[in-house]
């Protein structure tokens, strides 16, 4: 699939196809694979006080160059104009330092908004045990392919943020329903009937987008602890057999007898767990 691009600022967490841009502040990019995070810079702490004097102070060298240029013949309104913008254009670079990174709004549909501390926290929950997948792939070569298991990933997250979008509306539909007051109405009035019957409904959906989503971040984390859990294993092996050779020279007698641990199994898992997450098809209706 195409990059997925994801950025988390204060007040919500945002999942799209289209780049992200900042409102205010500043933010860096950074690309894994297919995947680009969007990550805020700290604000500068500059108050309006000092830019403005920073301001005052760019101020002078640039009128004294120019008077100057004045002098050497170049129309003042040509020398006004530029001194106008370069202030203008430095006072807004310091002004978006100086301020908190707060995303804008992509105007598209292919952009999911995440604002409910819930599921914020489940999708940055998903991001740091993707990020411990894609560290297990440069000791995995020949076990995986990592084009193919990149773009399972990233189809993962994808679902998964358009997954947690639906649970946050269901989550406010939910709370709003419990909050009708339906008792001062007879238990067989049409009206409270139909609200039983919506509150039923939402919670159904509740239920089947709350094991979808669950079966996307067992499947992530799993791929991430069978590739931990091989490479430790690797490296216990290594370290064993480097111990018999040290022994087996040291030693008199018999060689040590094979202490290196079997990861036969271990790589089976390794594979089955990718493959679960690159064969699983979409969850989504």
């Amino acid at each position: 699939m195409a990059d997925l691009h994801v950025g988390a600022d204060a007040e919500k967490t945002l999942v799209s196809a289209y780049p992200l841009r900042t409102r205010t502040g500043r933010a860096r990019r950074r690309r894994t694979g297919s995947l680009v995070e969007s990550r805020p810079v700290l604000p500068s702490g500059r108050g309006r006080e000092v830019r403005v004097t920073f301001l005052a102070r760019l101020s002078l060298p640039l009128l004294f160059a120019g008077a100057l240029l004045l002098v050497a013949g170049l129309p003042a309104g040509l020398l006004g104009g530029v001194i106008l913008a370069t202030l203008i254009a430095v006072g807004r670079h310091d002004l978006r330092r100086s301020q908190p990174a707060i995303f804008a709004l992509p105007r598209t549909d292919q952009t999911r908004v995440l604002r409910t501390r819930e599921e914020r926290a489940a999708y940055a929950r998903a991001l740091a045990m993707a990020h411990r997948v894609r560290r297990t792939w440069p000791e995995l070569p020949g076990m995986i392919d990592p084009e193919s298991a990149d773009r399972s990933l990233t189809h993962a997250l994808d679902d998964l943020a358009t997954l947690l979008v639906r649970r946050q509306e269901l989550r406010r539909l939910r709370a709003g329903l419990e909050t009708v007051r339906h008792q001062d109405v007879p238990a067989g009035s049409r009206a409270a009937l139909a609200l039983a019957e919506q509150a039923d409904r939402a919670d159904e959906l509740w239920r089947i987008t709350g094991e979808q989503a669950n079966r996307i971040l067992r499947a992530i984390d799993e791929a991430a602890l069978a590739g931990e859990t091989f490479l430790t294993e690797r490296r216990i092996g290594a370290t064993a057999r480097q111990a018999e050779l040290v022994l087996a020279r040291l030693s008199s007698g018999p060689h040590p007898a094979e202490t290196a641990p079997e990861l036969a199994d271990r790589t089976a898992a390794v594979l089955d767990a990718y493959r679960e997450l690159s064969d699983r098809e979409s969850l989504l209706p």
